[in-house]
């Protein structure tokens, strides 16, 4: 498990664009209240952000999971076996249309 805590404090210090854009409305309960963590091991993979109170992880997809789609529905299973909801969006949305992707994670929230 120390390789995954590792490895997440090393993508916290290295993200991608978009995951800085959304972190930034995410960060410090700035999001209705909600806590969220960035780069937290779940189930052995490392979520891009989540919130543990709401059980609910955001994973973040970039060009690259276009032909990653098997994996990543192995992944979401995994994490959702754990007690987690999996919502994803890709990375231009989180770029181009932030409060749509907010509104979508606060719907998700409240229907825990």
């Amino acid at each position: 498990m120390e390789t995954k805590w590792k490895r997440a404090r090393w993508l916290r210090n290295a993200p991608t664009d978009a995951e800085r854009h959304l972190w930034r409305y995410l960060r410090r309960e700035r999001l209705a209240g909600w806590k969220f963590r960035r780069q937290y091991p779940i189930a052995g993979f490392i979520a891009d952000f989540v919130c543990v109170p709401g059980a609910l992880v955001i994973e973040l997809d970039g060009g690259q999971h276009l032909d990653a789609s098997a994996y990543d529905g192995n992944r979401t299973r995994m994490i959702e076996a754990e007690g987690y909801r999996v919502v994803r969006f890709w990375n231009d949305d989180v770029l181009l249309r932030v409060d749509a992707v907010l509104e979508e994670v606060l719907r998700h929230l409240h229907g825990h």
